[in-house]
């Protein structure tokens, strides 16, 4: 057994989420959002080549041109997603162990009018949060159970893959940017002459790219998509910023028919151990396509908080109700609240 199979044996035996292996330092996993020791022994610069190069394989020299390397394989029966990087002239690994196999969408925790948005038929729905919030994780529940449930034509692009899909009532094509396509953008525009039902965007980071995704949006089809936000909000700030300031009005209003619904994900520590999942979840409503579309974006927590009975939450309600269960206390929820004082009132 290698070395990198036994590091991935035992942070899936501890729960662990993440391996980081940096030249000088003993090998680290993060386990429930606290990074923590491995072994004691530390490690060489040579640990570190050796390591990358079985990790590469056959791309170890572009890594060691280009300066980093994405990938996603199996080990020790556990599939993971790899990033090889070079610091200080050595190389570092992050490598995030991924589940064993998708979730059924009904056990993550997500808000129960989360589980009615794979059946939409058309349009854009986004589930952001920052890095290790389970943002993948809940995309591939949500087009697992598309696959389970209609007849459908489902084509991924991401960098790199990460969970396996079994095709069972749908057909489904995983591409990836750098190998199967040369980019989000190129990937974006040529599914759309592949006849897909839906289009997983594995990440929505430039305008050619949301621009298209719109467009895909508009003509019928469903996107998923990610970003990097903390909000709801946010989210909607981020995809106009990215275009210049002529284009915002256009982009906003394309944005208010299109958006389905924006999942906003945190793990929070639990009372117990472990971590939970905290949500907030905006269903696109009248109300809000009219604040998308005058960009009156500070105004859309409000519209949320209010919209409980189609299923809403800002994440402070989110949190409320966590603290309320018995499953986080009080004292979490402020350091993960954007409105402390609202959840200072209510976490009761």
């Amino acid at each position: 057994m290698s070395i990198v199979d036994q590091l991935v044996e035992k942070a899936r035996e501890d729960g662990a989420s993440d391996i980081h292996l940096i030249c000088g330092l003993p090998p680290k996993y993060r386990k429930d959002g606290q990074l923590e020791d491995m072994f004691p022994k530390v490690l060489t610069a040579e640990d570190c080549e050796h390591i990358a190069h079985l990790l590469a394989g056959d791309s170890y020299r572009e890594m060691a041109e280009i300066g980093e390397l994405d990938l996603a394989d199996t080990y020790a029966g556990s599939r993971c997603r790899v990033h090889i990087f070079r610091q200080q002239g050595v190389p570092s690994v992050a490598l995030r162990l991924l589940r064993e196999k998708i979730p059924d969408l009904t056990t993550l925790g997500l808000p129960p009018a989360a589980l009615d948005l794979p059946s939409q038929h058309k349009g854009i729905i986004l589930v952001t949060g920052e890095t290790g919030s389970g943002k993948s994780t809940t995309l591939a529940a949500m087009l697992d159970y598309i696959n389970h449930h209609r007849k459908s034509h489902i084509v991924t692009l991401e960098d790199p893959i990460e969970y396996l899909y079994k095709p069972d009532l749908c057909a489904i094509n995983q591409r990836e940017i750098g190998k199967d396509t040369r980019s989000f953008a190129d990937g974006l525009r040529a599914s759309l002459r592949e006849d897909p039902n839906v289009i997983l965007i594995g990440e929505m980071r430039d305008a050619e790219t949301i621009e298209t995704a719109i467009t895909a949006a508009e003509t019928g089809h469903l996107v998923f998509g990610t970003l990097h936000s903390g909000s709801a909000s946010d989210a909607v700030d981020r995809i106009v910023q990215v275009f210049p300031e002529g284009m915002q009005p256009q982009i906003r209003l394309q944005l208010s028919m299109t958006l389905q619904a924006v999942l906003t994900q945190q793990l929070v520590p639990k009372k117990t151990g472990g971590r939970v999942l905290a949500v907030e979840l905006m269903i696109v409503t009248d109300a809000i396509r009219n604040l998308i579309r005058a960009g009156n974006t500070p105004q859309i927590a409000n519209a949320i908080a209010t919209s409980s009975a189609i299923g809403g939450q800002t994440m402070d309600q989110a949190l409320v109700r966590l603290v309320r269960s018995g499953e986080i206390t009080r004292d979490m929820a402020l350091q993960y609240a954007h409105d402390r004082a609202f959840v200072q009132k209510n976490a009761i």
